[in-house]
Parts: structure tokens; C-alpha cells; sequence
């Protein structure tokens, strides 16, 4: 596996393959610095009223859930419900 960049990772659509939902593209990660690792992934939830006023949730999507990364996508089976979450 080649390297990747934060910038090339917020470039990539996320996308549940159990269910072929779009969840959108990654806005943050979770690291761990004593581990050295990615410890999950952060996408924008759904908007709230028509995408005019914001976002409310956001996806908090284990890294151990991604299934794969291509070059455009990042797949992970996820249960959309469970990784949803009231932004801070």
C-alpha cells in the first residue's frame, strides 16, 4: 500500500457497500498518538432543512470498518444509524 495524504483522503467520496449510500467525503480523522494510527474517520451527517441552515450529525466511521480505498472512493460497511452522532 502506497502512502496517502490528509489532502487526498477529504478528496474521496465515502460509501457504504452494504447498503451503496453515499455518505459523503471525509471532513476529519481521529488519531491516536500513541499508537501512531488513523483510529476513525469523521464525514458531515445529513443537512438539516434543505442543506440551507447545517449539519447537525456527523458519521464517526471506525477505521476497522473501511473495506477498501480506491482512487476515488473510500468503502465501509457500516450500520448508517450506529455511526451516526450529534456533532460536538
Amino acid at each position: 500500500m502506497s502512502a496517502l495524504r490528509m489532502c487526498e483522503l477529504r478528496e474521496k467520496e465515502v460509501i457504504n457497500a452494504i447498503d451503496c449510500q453515499r455518505l459523503g467525503f471525509v471532513c476529519d480523522i481521529e488519531f491516536n498518538l500513541e499508537c501512531g494510527r488513523i483510529e476513525k474517520l469523521i464525514v458531515p451527517g445529513p443537512c438539516k432543512l434543505f442543506g440551507i441552515i447545517g449539519r447537525e450529525y456527523e458519521y464517526i466511521i471506525d477505521f476497522r470498518c473501511i473495506v477498501q480505498i480506491g482512487p476515488d472512493v473510500i468503502l465501509v460497511e457500516i450500520d448508517p444509524e450506529k455511526a451516526l452522532h450529534k456533532c460536538c
